[in-house]
């Protein structure tokens, strides 16, 4: 396999349908991360699920994920994951996260980070990603997705300039 440049790169490198699940069970914030992290090593993308989320509380410990409008993304960088990526949940049913509004949340974006990830590539996708939540439209858009394929779509979309 051959070095791709950055702009051959694509959101596509760090999620695919196969990490997007529109019909969680989880009533809570730890249960919703839990299920996302078993997802995530479904896939091949972590090693170990109790490892990972280990990483993921002491990170959420450090300050809030839910960033608002029915959104949160947390994160964990840890040694038990293999590809830096993304798993994407929707409740049907709001739950309680802290969060910047005070509001419940509806869309989750796991980030899962490899420790040793110096594949800036990968960072700057994740960055991207971050730009697009900044977007008011964007997680309006997220909340109201319905497929995976609409999931996908608007996560492959470039930030406004």
């Amino acid at each position: 396999m051959g070095v791709k440049n950055e702009t051959e790169f694509s959101i596509a490198d760090v999620i695919t349908e196969e990490l997007i699940y529109l019909e969680m069970k989880a009533k809570t914030k730890e249960e919703v991360i839990r299920e996302l992290s078993e997802l995530l090593e479904k896939n091949g993308s972590i090693t170990n699920v109790d490892e990972f989320l280990k990483d993921v509380f002491q990170r959420e410990k450090e300050g809030m994920t839910g960033i608002g409008n029915g959104l949160a993304i947390p994160h964990g960088k840890s040694k038990s994951v293999l590809k830096t990526c993304l798993a994407v949940g929707k409740v049907s049913t709001p739950i309680k996260w802290e969060t910047l509004d005070d509001q419940p949340v509806q869309v989750i974006i796991l980030f899962a980070v490899k420790d040793t990830d110096a594949n800036t590539v990968h960072i700057k996708l994740l960055q991207k990603v971050a730009m697009l939540l900044a977007e008011e439209t964007f997680i309006d858009n997220l909340i109201h997705a319905t497929t995976k394929t609409e999931f996908m779509a608007l996560l492959a979309k470039e930030p406004s300039e």
